[in-house]
């Protein structure tokens, strides 16, 4: 049995840290579940989704909160503290910038939602998704396979992402003739692709987790 097995057998097994990280990362992926529904509703039907996202949103907010509250009152981690800290921080900072996407089409009140608009919400989901899973490998510290698979995935997905995000650009700029529509699309576009970014930097953390522990 290798030196880390033995160190993992003998660890006290976490009961703090991965249940906040599960739960802020399952209200992530209902977040951006609601996102890319509200991007496939009718305007008048998108109300409901907008109020559910600034919910879940708070709720992620308030996670990361308990999280570094536990920070400061455990010695134990199952990982490195910083480590920690820059997982929670990014997976917020994903949560942020799809609340942002949803407040940018609730406040400029997009009539219209663009395809990349929606595909853009459906990449988000799908990386959310990957997030998830990840955590939920992480859990175990043994095998890293499924983590490294998934942020290979994620790191796809947001190239698919920066994609997207720059043809559409393009297409406002060559088609869109009001200049109200070209700030609002840009805007939500733009909200839509940091958040993929986010996620890409979540799989970072993920990633370093991971080669840490192997």
């Amino acid at each position: 049995m290798a030196l880390k097995d033995i160190l993992n057998f003998f660890s006290p097994k976490d009961k703090t840290f991965f249940p906040l990280f599960e739960q802020a990362t399952h209200k992530l992926t209902k977040l951006s579940e609601f996102l890319h529904e509200a991007a496939n509703a009718t305007k008048n039907d998108r109300d409901i989704y907008f109020t559910k996202i600034d919910e879940l949103a708070e709720n992620i907010e308030k996670t990361s909160h308990t999280m570094n509250l536990e920070l400061s009152k455990n010695f134990i981690t199952p990982f490195d503290r910083e480590d920690i800290h820059a997982l929670m921080s990014t997976i917020e900072d994903v949560s942020s910038n799809l609340q942002e996407a949803s407040n940018r089409i609730r406040m400029y009140q997009v009539e219209k939602i663009s395809k990349s608009i929606r595909k853009i919400t459906e990449i988000n989901l799908e990386a959310c998704q990957l997030i998830t899973v990840s955590v939920k490998e992480l859990k175990e510290m043994k095998d890293f396979k499924n983590v490294f698979e998934c942020v290979k995935k994620i790191n796809k997905l947001d190239r698919k992402s920066d994609s997207v995000f720059e043809k559409a650009i393009s297409d406002i700029f060559e088609n869109e003739t009001d200049v109200k529509n070209i700030i609002k699309y840009k805007e939500v576009l733009a909200s839509l692709d940091k958040a993929t970014d986010k996620c890409k930097a979540v799989a970072r953390v993920l990633e370093a987790v991971a080669v840490k522990h192997s």
